[in-house]
């Protein structure tokens, strides 16, 4: 946990935070962290995770759009294709999210200076 001022975060919260992230994203992107070396269809993410599948669906795109996870197409043997989904390297992850915190403590400051 983190301690800030009077309130203790948890990582989770912040990561939650700086994301922009609902439960079911943070649910789906807990899902990832735990397996972070297969690569997954939707379908699959929602029985494990207990989401409806639109939800998951949502929450992928949203995850793939944020850089969190990359999504690659396989092809079908009767034709068609899906997708599947990976969360990419954990240290890229923390990058983003430092960047974002970053900017957080950057516009405290200025907010304090102007004040």
């Amino acid at each position: 946990m983190i301690d800030f001022a009077c309130k203790e975060f948890k990582i989770k919260d912040v990561i939650k935070c700086a994301l922009n992230l609902t439960r079911a994203d943070m649910k789906v992107l807990e899902y990832f962290f735990e397996e972070p070396d297969i690569w997954s269809k939707t379908e699959q993410i929602a029985n494990l995770t207990e989401l409806d599948l639109s939800t998951v669906q949502r929450s992928v795109k949203k995850l793939h759009e944020k850089g969190i996870l990359t999504k690659s197409q396989t092809n079908l043997d009767g034709g068609g294709y899906s997708f599947i989904y990976r969360i990419n390297n954990k240290a890229e992850i923390k990058e983003l999210i430092m960047g974002i915190v970053s900017k957080w403590v950057a516009k405290v400051e200025q907010e304090l200076e102007d004040w």
